[in-house]
């Protein structure tokens, strides 16, 4: 079973009447008794929820260890039809037209070239749907920040991010700045590459497909739960534009609540909304607020999924896991005998293989044939590759064996954006005036996430075919050094987490 909570963090702090804003006390209002709690956190009457109405005890010790119970959970399986309204952009199901490249590039070739890039995306974007595509842009920021982020890190560190998170307070961020600013939102995210691919694509187009995947995925999804949760809250007094508040709401369910950052019992209010909605797994993500803040933008994301064939206990034992050359750790090895699907990279000297879970979602383990072949891997990683991994797999009877993990990891992101080239937002050049007339920065940009893996913890769609690799003839597959992981909605193509284990006995 996987357990992942994430938030993402976005604060805008003041440059030197609750203005259409909710009242935070009713954000926070005691509900009567105990009433049915969606995967959102509101009620399905639309009140709000008191996130002090389940105790977090309960969340912990019915999500990290136990099974899913037969039949329908009200708290984790519920209809969004109704909570969410009915889906009316049936056009992100559409596969536009957009243009061909040239039939003589090669795709595998200087990577780095704005070229070969645009025509890496619009290969991949052939045949796809609206919704697919902007996946593909989602994994595509996502695999850089990635790249990003270990640059700063010690080679035995371990790593995890949740790029549909991020992207989706990008996106919400992207409804509140004004054009120059947004421009280069959206070029650093890669959202301008996805409106350029078609006449049929505006910015717009951006915050609809966005809504979309919330219909798609953060519902009931027969075996998994997916939930994402925006909360945006705004200083007492500050001016927030209608035309934001509306589209926040309409785009990612996202209703201004009106604050007093001074408050302590904001923050401890707020940590415990946090933990509810993450069932307990990330414990004071706020662990202070600046009390000049104006605009505070969470995003939660949480995933319980559980093995499609499940690894027995009793099998489990311990083992020596490889972090490098000169270290070895103890560590607890899952094993089981099953079908799985598995391709070997020979370019790359890795094997991958997936896992699937119970509705249509997997989690991808790439593993470097040497200990020296992470850098390479990590270099390399990008929808394309992901592509012709799931493109070239094969299904036989193989042993698995797979360490039990915990990660718990905490990243300011400010500056590997900046590195990216979005700078505007963190300083006054920032223009956020459709969303309010303050003159406002953003002064935190946290992403924090937590997962659990263990024996509890489902089937693969067929991809497009980009390149040929050999097959796998692998029988045995031991994860016994570091590796990188995805986990991996199939139908919409959507990377939703990704990591990397160097060392499973650090927490």
């Amino acid at each position: 079973m996987w357990l992942v909570p994430v938030i993402v963090v976005a604060c805008l702090l003041n440059s030197p009447a609750l203005a259409g804003v909710k009242d935070l006390s009713s954000h926070f209002s005691t509900l009567e008794k105990e009433k049915t709690v969606d995967a959102r956190g509101l009620s399905p009457g639309g009140e709000n929820t008191d996130m002090e109405s389940i105790p977090l005890d309960f969340h912990r010790e019915n999500t990290v260890t136990n099974d899913l119970p037969e039949g329908q959970d009200d708290e984790d399986y519920v209809d969004f039809d109704k909570i969410l309204g009915e889906d009316d952009y049936s056009e992100g199901d559409h596969i536009d037209e957009i243009s061909t490249p040239a039939p003589d590039l090669d795709l595998f070739y200087e990577p780095s070239d704005p070229k070969i890039r645009r025509a890496r995306l619009l290969r991949l974007f052939h045949g796809q749907t609206r919704l697919q595509r902007i996946n593909v842009v989602n994994a595509r920021f996502g695999f850089r920040l990635y790249r990003k982020l270990r640059n700063r890190l010690n080679q035995t560190d371990n790593i995890l991010l949740a790029p549909v998170g991020i992207s989706i307070a990008m996106g919400m961020m992207g409804l509140g700045v004004g054009p120059n600013t947004q421009e280069q939102l959206f070029q650093t995210v890669g959202f301008a590459e996805f409106v350029n691919a078609s006449n049929h694509y505006d910015n717009s187009t951006v915050h609809k497909l966005f809504r979309k995947l919330t219909h798609r995925l953060f519902r009931r999804n027969f075996g998994y739960t997916l939930r994402s949760v925006n909360d945006l809250y705004v200083k007492r007094n500050v001016q927030i534009q209608d035309s934001f508040r509306a589209d926040a709401k309409t785009y990612y369910f996202a209703e201004p609540q009106s604050v007093d950052f001074a408050d302590p019992a904001f923050l401890v209010k707020a940590n415990q909304r946090i933990q509810k909605i993450t069932k307990g797994l990330i414990k004071e993500p706020l662990k202070s607020v600046d009390p000049n803040m104006a605009v505070m933008l969470l995003n939660y994301l949480y995933f319980k999924g559980t093995w499609e064939q499940k690894f027995p206990k009793e099998l489990t034992h311990h083992r020596q896991f490889r972090v490098n050359e000169k270290k070895q750790v103890r560590v607890l090895m899952m094993q089981n005998k099953g079908s799985y699907l598995a391709a070997a990279d020979h370019e790359l000297n890795c094997d991958i293989l997936q896992l699937p879970y119970a509705g249509n979602i997997s989690m991808l383990i790439a593993v470097p044939q040497k200990l020296s072949g992470m850098r390479s891997l990590e270099q390399e990683i990008s929808p394309t590759l992901v592509n012709k991994w799931l493109s070239n797999m094969t299904n036989r009877t193989r042993e698995v064996v797979f360490p039990r993990f915990k990660l718990e990891q905490n990243y300011d992101l400010i500056e590997h954006l900046k590195e990216m080239g979005m700078t505007d937002i963190f300083t006054e050049k920032g223009d956020f005036s459709p969303m309010t007339s303050e003159k406002v920065i953003i002064n935190w940009f946290k992403h924090q996430g937590s997962i659990t893996v263990n024996e509890e913890g489902t089937e693969a769609a067929a991809m497009t075919h980009i390149g040929f690799m050999p097959l796998s003839t692998q029988t045995r597959f031991i994860v016994d050094r570091p590796f990188l992981f995805l986990i991996y909605e199939h139908r919409t193509g959507c990377v939703v987490f990704m990591g990397r284990v160097v060392d499973p006995s650090q927490s």
